[in-house]
This record gives structure tokens, C-alpha cells and sequence, in this order.
């Protein structure tokens, strides 16, 4: 018997066993999930009038018959982790019946404004996961450069700008996002856009925040800020005017910039560089100017074990291009390097916050 044996319990060796297991196997909930949705599972059992067995969603997807309890197997997954949720039929064959959860209605809502589905996509997609494969020696390596280059030989944003497709499906998931949280910051914190007569959203791709606010809005002027290939894919919107450029260069002149989840790219050193030309953008606070930040704070928003976890975990996740989540104090550096005086953080929006940044 080994020493670590011989100091515990049968029950806590086996508790740790499990632990272990379930911390490894964390990958597939992941995959079910993501298998899911490639198979249009979801919009299956919406379109099926939200409940299915699954002889009918088999079928329906158009599985052979002896994948069926392979699909059994996939669902079981799915159901305990919560998307979706499994009630008994009350047919002869006592088949179960899958309906959909409010987690799975993210993903099939005909609303644009509430469908995660594309950004779910691009996390889940194979160019993104790969890289991880690779961490163990990407930690050895002396060399600076990202997990994404390391795995691919270029950076994200480089294949971006070569893969039309590519750069789509991520301006897709851009403004899947905008679209679901900016209802959500404009209900619980629109204030902090009141007064403000000119706003430019930095590195706002296609102009889904811009749009909205420049909906609830109608007095204030909104522009998009943001590179050539970008812009010159996005859609024409009455309410919103784009400008390309590069951020790290110029911004225009406004009342006020809005940044959503554009620091988390970055590290320390181009925040600082980022920040000083939105500080050259803005007039004084007195005259109103300021820096409205949407991205996470580690370790603030709803204390639940849920949050932490997915904050940490998003935080490791997108180290895949060499981003960052940072905690308060690691925010407060960096604004103080830029030269900003004063900020509020408004912890209003799951794992992410708002926050007000002041010359």
C-alpha cells in the first residue's frame, strides 16, 4: 500500500479518482455539444414543436437506424450537463422525450439579437481547439509566439485577412455576441451613455453595438472604427457610419469610446499603447469625455463557482492568440500607465463587466 493510500479513506481515494476523471473528461462535454450543433439538433427539436424522442430526432437529422443509440448516448450527455432536458413519454414504448432548455434556446432563437450560435461556432471550431493539443510544448518553448502561429503558422488575425470565409464566420460571432449583450447593457446600465453627443466604437466590426446604440440613442452620432478588411465587408446601416483605420495609429475624435472585448486580445504593453490614443480622442471629463469598456474583470460579477470557473477558464482559453483576462489590479496598471485618473467597474453582465474609464 502507498503512503497516500495508507492517510486516506477508501471513499476519499475513491472521491479523488473521480475528481480526477471528471476534470479529464471535461473535453467532452465540449464535443457533445459542439456535435449537437453541426448535427442542427437544436433547431431540430424547435422546429419539431420543442419535443422529440429520439426515434424522431434519428430520423429527422437522418441517422441510420444503428446510430440511434449512439444519439441515446450523445443526448444522456447533454441532458445531465443541462442543454437541453429529458421528460418521460407518455407513449407505449416509454421513449424518453428531449425538449429544449433555456441554455439551448441561445442557440435557436429566431430573434438575431439572442442567437449565440455563430460564437458558440467559431470557439468550438477546430482551427481554435487545435492549438491546445500543443500547450505542453508551447510552454517549453523560448520562443514568443502564440499557441494559434505556433499550430497554424500564422496568427489569427492573419488568417482572418487570407480567409474570407474565415474572417466572416468571426465578424458572424462578433456580432452574435453584440447582438445578445447590448440589449442587456442598454437595460441594466444605459446610463452610462446619456449625455453623450459623438461615440466611436473601437474595433467594432460589422457595428452591432454601435447599431444599437445608436437605436436607443437617435440624438448621438455613432461610427465604427476598424480595419480595412473588415469594414469592407460590412453592412450598410442607416443609423451608423464606418471608418477604416488602425487603432494603434489614430482614433477620430468623440464624446466618448466604446470598446467591446478588445483589450482581452492584447497584452499590457499594446493596451497602454491603445489606450493613450483613445486618451488623445476624448476631451477633459469635465467635458465629458471617456472610455466605456465592455470585457471581463476576474473575479468580479455574481460570486458562483459557474462564474469563477468560466472566467478562469475563458482567461486560459484565449491565451490561444495570446490574449488576456485581467483582474481588477491588473486593469487599474494598465489604465494607470495610459494616464487615466479615475474608472468605475459596473458588474452588471454575468462574467463580464462595464467599465467607465475617465481622463
Amino acid at each position: 500500500m502507498s503512503p497516500i493510500q495508507s492517510k486516506n479513506s477508501s471513499q476519499d481515494l475513491l472521491q479523488a479518482q473521480v475528481d480526477l476523471w471528471h476534470h479529464a473528461l471535461g473535453f467532452v462535454k465540449s464535443m457533445a455539444l459542439k456535435c449537437a450543433m453541426e448535427l442542427q439538433i437544436p433547431n431540430t427539436i424547435q422546429h419539431h414543436g420543442g419535443a422529440m424522442t429520439p426515434s424522431e430526432l434519428a430520423a429527422k437529422i437522418g441517422l441510420h437506424p444503428s446510430k440511434l443509440p449512439r444519439l441515446r448516448r450523445l443526448m444522456r450527455v447533454l441532458t445531465v450537463s443541462g442543454i437541453f432536458a429529458v421528460h418521460e413519454s407518455t407513449t407505449a414504448d416509454k421513449e424518453a422525450v428531449y425538449v429544449l432548455t433555456p441554455t439551448t434556446c441561445l442557440l435557436v432563437s429566431d430573434e438575431v439579437k439572442s442567437n449565440l450560435f455563430p460564437i458558440l461556432s467559431l470557439m468550438l471550431d477546430s482551427t481554435v481547439l487545435a492549438p491546445f493539443f500543443g500547450m505542453n510544448s508551447w510552454f517549453l518553448d523560448e520562443h514568443s509566439t502564440s499557441l494559434f502561429k505556433k499550430a497554424h503558422g500564422l496568427t489569427f488575425w492573419e488568417m482572418a485577412d487570407k480567409n474570407d470565409s474565415y474572417n466572416q464566420s468571426i465578424n458572424n460571432a462578433m456580432v452574435s455576441d453584440s447582438n445578445f449583450l447590448m440589449d442587456i447593457i442598454l437595460r441594466e446600465c444605459g446610463d452610462v451613455f446619456l449625455g453623450i453627443n459623438s461615440l466611436i466604437d473601437v474595433a467594432g466590426g460589422h457595428g452591432g453595438a454601435a447599431s444599437a446604440i445608436a437605436k436607443a440613442f437617435p440624438q448621438m452620432k455613432c461610427t465604427v472604427l476598424d480595419l480595412p478588411h473588415v469594414v469592407e465587408e460590412a453592412p450598410t446601416d442607416d443609423h451608423v457610419s464606418f471608418i477604416s483605420g488602425d487603432m494603434f495609429k489614430y482614433i477620430p475624435p468623440a464624446d466618448a469610446l466604446f470598446l467591446k472585448w478588445v483589450f482581452h486580445d492584447w497584452g499590457d504593453e499594446d493596451c497602454v499603447k491603445i489606450l493613450k490614443k483613445c486618451k488623445e480622442a476624448i476631451p477633459p471629463r469635465e467635458a465629458g469625455g471617456k472610455v466605456i469598456i465592455v470585457d471581463m474583470v476576474v473575479g468580479s460579477g455574481p460570486n458562483e463557482i459557474v462564474t469563477r470557473e468560466t472566467q478562469v477558464f475563458f482567461d486560459l482559453f484565449i491565451m490561444f492568440l495570446e490574449g488576456i483576462e485581467r483582474e481588477e489590479f491588473e486593469w487599474k496598471n494598465v489604465f494607470m500607465q495610459a494616464g487615466f485618473s479615475e474608472y468605475k467597474i459596473i458588474s452588471v453582465l454575468g462574467v463580464r463587466s462595464v467599465i467607465e474609464l475617465y481622463p
